[in-house]
C-alpha cells in the first residue's frame, strides 16, 4: 500500500483569510497523523500565501511520521530547507499569480541549476523529489541531476474531460512510473486527486506515495479530519 501524504496548506488558507490563528495547520497535521496519514506535506510559497515560516518550524518539531516540504528551487528556499531539515523536499515550479501549481518542473531545461541544489540538499541528508509532468524524458533528466525521487503531476489526468482522454493520461503516468522505477527512482504522485478519481492511479504498480491536499481538507470541513483521511487511505488500498 502506498504512503498517504496529507497536505495541510488549505487549513492555513482558511486561517490566512482572517489573518488570525485558527484553524491551525499544526493541529490539523496532528489529527491527520492520528487518523493514519503517513506523511505531512506543506508548500512554503515565496509569497507566504498560506503556510508561514512559523508553521514549518513547529511542524518540524511535532510531526511524528515524515515531513515533506514543497518549495521553489530558489536560494532562499534551499537555505530554509538546510536549516529546518525536513525528511523530504519536493521541488516544484512556482508563479506568484497562480492559484495552485499549474504543471511540472522542466528539469531538462534547468538541469544545470537544479543539479547543484539537489546535490546540496542530498548531501545534508534530505531526500529530494522533483515534481514533473508524466514525461519519460523529464524522468530521465531527474535521474541525471541526482534526485532521489520524482512526483508525477496528475493534474492533466484529473482534468481530462472524456474517458478516452483519461485513459491516455493514465498511460502517460504509467510509462513515467515505469521509467522512474527502471532508473532506481522512488515514484510519488499528486495534484488534483480526489475521492472519485484516485483509484485508477493507485492501481498503477510502483507508486510509493500520494500527496493529496485540497480534496481531503475540503471533506474534513464537512466530516472531520479523521474520517477524511481514513476514507482516502481506504481508496489507496486497491
Amino acid at each position: 500500500m502506498p504512503r498517504l501524504g496529507v497536505n495541510v496548506d488549505h487549513v492555513a488558507t482558511l486561517r490566512q483569510a482572517r489573518k488570525g490563528t485558527d484553524p491551525d495547520p499544526v493541529a490539523a497535521a496532528a489529527l491527520a497523523e492520528l487518523a493514519g496519514a503517513d506523511q505531512i506535506t506543506i508548500h512554503l510559497r515565496e509569497d507566504r500565501r498560506h503556510i508561514q515560516d512559523r508553521d514549518l518550524q513547529l511542524l518540524r518539531q511535532t510531526v511524528k511520521t515524515r515531513l515533506n516540504l514543497e518549495m521553489a528551487a530558489t536560494e532562499e528556499m534551499v537555505g530554509i530547507a538546510l536549516q529546518v531539515q525536513p525528511d523530504c523536499v519536493t521541488l516544484v515550479p512556482e508563479k506568484r499569480e497562480e492559484l495552485t501549481t499549474e504543471g511540472g518542473l522542466d528539469v531538462r531545461l534547468h538541469r544545470g541549476s537544479l543539479k547543484a541544489k539537489v546535490e546540496l540538499m542530498c548531501h545534508s541528508g534530505i531526500e529530494v523529489s522533483l515534481f514533473i509532468d508524466p514525461d519519460v524524458e523529464q524522468v530521465k533528466a531527474c535521474h541525471l541531476v541526482g534526485a532521489d525521487a520524482v512526483e508525477i503531476h496528475t493534474g492533466s489526468y484529473c482534468d481530462a474531460g472524456t474517458a478516452t482522454a483519461r485513459q491516455e493520461e493514465l498511460h502517460k503516468i504509467e510509462l513515467a512510473v515505469r521509467a522512474g522505477r527502471k532508473l532506481g527512482l522512488k515514484v510519488h504522485a499528486g495534484h488534483g486527486l480526489n475521492y472519485h478519481n484516485v483509484q485508477p492511479v493507485a492501481a498503477i504498480a510502483g507508486i510509493e506515495e500520494f500527496n493529496i491536499g485540497h480534496s481531503i481538507i475540503a471533506r474534513a470541513v464537512l466530516v472531520g479530519m479523521e474520517r477524511a483521511v481514513r476514507d482516502m487511505k481506504q481508496l489507496l488500498t486497491v
